[in-house]
């Protein structure tokens, strides 16, 4: 009997992967080079005037990762494109967490994010993909959808061999060293942006006329990424220097203020790029279309279900009062009432860990322990309790940071449907609830410290 091959684990592959997303994304788009050369030197200054958090983020095995963490966007037009794609990122170590109707906000989508979910694949490649499947029955124009829908049907955005080796993963429980090179190299291929459209320059223009985004994703042989995002300890700083960097950002950073206490997730964008087109025909026509942009994040801690409620109403307070305009008029207006309304949250860590709004892990430091209780014990400094950082989106962010890349004119008015059920049917998979799964983490660290000292 022949020896076994060994498998690579996903969490390899995952960051061949994004390695390799990251290098096409350079080549296609040069801001984003930019952008990470920029969002390097924000955080080395951030941590080198900041030796307790970089303290900490050493502690919690957390200072190695930033500098590759990235997330990436895409759009898929069907619901065999969304299946196939959960077994191709499934090869990765990356599972769909969360739900997001997107339609809430004028985008006729919704999505989930792949990720990794278990903290050491966390912390070995936290590589993530927000992925939206478009909803052609939000468009209200039945022949035009009727079109877009056999066109979506005639594409396929995986090669052969992607395909083949995703049966095999499935086959094989893995693939080897070897294997694993190709499916990298021939799932990026899904991911490239192609200037050559599938459609007439006037069937474009009408899909176009129903929703920026339709025609962004029926229009091309593929799921261009349409960003990759960086993540920075400063996004304040990241927003202030890009305009002398030749990168125009987005008018203001979409999520909460900034704060001594991250919470959640701040994200910014530089403006989507205009590209050039061809259309097909017996005199092929030149066009251009608005599709890839460059974004940065900073994360904060995962909140609760009380800590959420209490973060959307007040950012509907918020909303209530201003509405960012796209072309920046009112942007200090809007973020001094965001962080005048968002004093209601508590900003320091004890608090908001007693008042029960936010996930912590708990560690044991190996310092004498007194008695049971995790407050005493953490008072006495046998117990460290560190934020659980949010891995996950938000639905309104997502949609500015869409709306701001589409244009004033594209926010149009969907209505709202959350059809969760069907997006999971379609996804052949049940999505990962989110505050479960960090609650899971939270109690699992909290067993684990009180076994560490003998006080389970």
């Amino acid at each position: 009997m022949s020896s076994r091959i060994p498998r690579l684990s996903p969490d390899h592959i995952r960051a061949r992967f994004s390695s390799a997303m990251s290098a096409m994304y350079r080549d296609e788009v040069p801001a984003y080079g930019t952008l990470l050369s920029l969002v390097a030197e924000v955080n080395a200054e951030v941590l080198d005037r900041d030796p307790v958090l970089a303290a900490n983020l050493a502690a919690t095995d957390q200072l190695d990762r930033i500098s590759e963490e990235r997330h990436g966007a895409i759009r898929l037009g069907t619901a065999q494109e969304l299946a196939t794609i959960r077994r191709l990122f499934a090869v990765m170590g990356m599972y769909p967490v969360g739900y997001y109707d997107l339609s809430q906000a004028g985008v006729p989508v919704h999505s989930t994010a792949f990720r990794p979910v278990g903290q050491a694949a966390l912390r070995r490649n936290p590589f993530r993909v927000f992925t939206s499947l478009l909803r052609l029955d939000l468009i209200s124009d039945g022949a035009l959808r009727n079109e877009a829908a056999a066109i979506l049907a005639r594409r396929d955005i995986f090669t052969p061999a992607c395909l083949s080796l995703i049966d095999r993963a499935e086959r094989d429980g893995g693939l080897s060293d070897s294997e694993a090179e190709q499916f990298v190299a021939e799932a990026v291929e899904t991911f490239r942006w192609h200037s050559d459209a599938l459609v007439s320059a006037d069937l474009y223009k009408r899909l176009h006329g129903a929703h920026r985004l339709v025609a962004d994703v029926v229009s091309f042989k593929g799921p261009h990424i349409n960003h990759l995002t960086p993540r920075t300890l400063d996004i304040d700083a990241v927003q202030a220097r890009m305009p002398a960097l030749g990168i125009a950002p987005k008018a203001v950073i979409e999520g909460p203020p900034r704060r001594d206490c991250p919470i959640l997730l701040r994200q910014t964008s530089f403006k989507a790029l205009q590209e050039a087109v061809r259309f097909p025909g017996d005199a092929a026509v030149e066009g251009s279309h608005t599709a890839r942009f460059g974004e940065i994040e900073a994360r904060g801690i995962a909140l609760t279900p009380k800590g959420r409620t209490l973060y959307d109403r007040l950012l509907d307070q918020v909303r209530a009062r201003i509405v960012p305009a796209a072309d920046g008029s009112n942007a200090s207006e809007y973020m001094r009432i965001l962080g005048d309304v968002f004093e209601a949250f508590p900003d320091d860590w004890d608090a908001i860990r007693r008042q029960g709004l936010g996930y912590f892990e708990w560690s044991a430091t190996g310092r004498p322990a007194a008695g049971d209780d995790p407050e005493a014990l953490l008072a006495q400094g046998a117990l460290r309790c560190d934020p659980i950082i949010y891995e996950d989106f938000l639905p309104v962010s997502a949609a500015g940071i869409f709306q701001s890349n589409l244009g004033d004119e594209a926010v149009q008015n969907f209505a709202a449907s959350r059809n969760q059920r069907q997006f999971e049917d379609d996804l052949g998979a049940p999505v990962l609830d989110e505050f479960a799964h960090y609650a899971g983490i939270e109690a699992a660290s909290l067993t684990a410290s009180l076994q560490a000292i003998g006080r389970a």
